[in-house]
């Protein structure tokens, strides 16, 4: 199956400004700016939307466009998964990210300074308001769906505890209902090498005009190992090396270093520190009880997917939130999808994924 890059949708992408907005944790952020784009049409009565929410370093462009792919692009457009002559697909970068939305590298309201390591501890669930607070802004009524994969999972499976009665549906991928200790600790890993970096200078770099580049380098490594498999870079580069003598480097270590350059070329080194602190704290339950506690005013229909070797979200975790949920009385399903590829299998089995959910949407 083949994947044109042609845009013959509406296309909108713009910002919203949020005057004032308190976080989880009780911090005043003023003048909050997010960006979106939205694809398809929105309906009179305003209920045909369906959010997709993005992973940790991606952006609002799921879908393609004339001059560039979305990271999601082969399922949006006519006819396809998230069909826009029937849905309003609309996608927002996240509070505390670096593509248009308020975050760390984000200049704070009057001044020229960036908020840098001022910027407050945010949460999966601001995440959440700050998106409510833009669909509300746009006049939605009420979500057929919220989509989302790692990071971006999280949020679909907040948003049915935070607005229950505002979303139908609600797709988890490579996502649980708390962030594992396993997980927890590839991200202590990455951010000892962001903080332990000498131009980090205690996350205030941009004052000193410089950026801590060899320790987002090394962070995007080590996540990019967690984020294939073994089987993958067995195949993909085996113990080949660009050269033949002693000072020779393995195509798996040049592939790595090259995948953490193009992060340092575009992400900003105190937002992936915000958002991975945001991972670390989500857990469902947190202040709100046991697990038929929380789930008992879960309303919309909910789908976990899991994936073949996820090492951060392991297929029988989201087997067992599936059943869990069926056991509080919830509406909920779990489906698989098989590929050699792990966690990044999200972003990449489209035609799985599609299979999957076009039948979770026509429930």
């Amino acid at each position: 199956m083949s994947y044109p890059l042609v845009s013959t949708m509406p296309h909108h992408v713009d910002r919203y400004r949020l005057p004032l907005f308190t976080t989880e944790f009780g911090a005043v952020l003023r003048d909050v700016e997010i960006a979106y784009e939205t694809f398809g049409t929105l309906h009179r009565n305003a209920d045909n939307v369906i959010l997709l929410c993005h992973a940790l370093t991606g952006d609002a462009h799921v879908g393609d466009d004339a001059d560039r792919t979305g990271w999601w692009g082969p399922l949006i457009g006519p006819t396809k998964t998230f069909d826009t002559e029937k849905y309003f697909i609309v996608c927002a970068n996240v509070l505390g990210g670096c593509a248009g939305t308020t975050g760390p590298s984000s200049p704070m309201p009057g001044l020229t300074d960036t908020y840098g390591s001022t910027f407050p501890s945010i949460t999966i669930r601001d995440m959440v308001e700050t998106q409510y607070s833009l669909l509300r802004h746009l006049g939605v009524s009420r979500l057929q769906a919220v989509v989302g994969g790692s990071m971006g999972g999280m949020q679909a499976l907040e948003w049915g505890l935070c607005h229950p009665d505002f979303v139908l549906r609600a797709a988890v991928l490579a996502a649980t209902p708390a962030f594992s200790t396993m997980a927890i600790a590839y991200n202590e890993v990455m951010r000892e090498a962001i903080v332990a970096d000498p131009h980090f200078h205690d996350g205030n770099y941009d004052k000193y005009g410089v950026f801590p580049d060899r320790g987002l380098r090394i962070a995007r490594m080590l996540g990019m190992i967690t984020y294939r498999t073994a089987q993958l870079f067995a195949e993909r580069f085996g113990r080949e090396q660009t050269h033949n003598d002693r000072t020779a480097m393995f195509q798996i270590g040049s592939y790595l270093r090259y995948q953490g350059d193009k992060l340092v070329r575009r992400f900003d080194a105190n937002s992936y520190l915000a958002l991975m602190k945001a991972m670390d704290l989500h857990d469902i339950y947190r202040g709100r009880g046991q697990a038929h506690e929380v789930y008992e005013a879960y309303h919309a229909k909910l789908l976990f997917v899991g994936i073949d070797d996820d090492l951060l979200f392991p297929a029988k975790q989201l087997q067992q939130a599936a059943l869990e949920a069926v056991q509080c009385g919830v509406d909920a399903l779990y489906a698989h999808i098989t590929s050699k590829f792990g966690h990044d299998a999200f972003l990449l089995e489209f035609e799985q994924l599609d299979a999957i959910l076009r039948g979770f949407l026509a429930r």
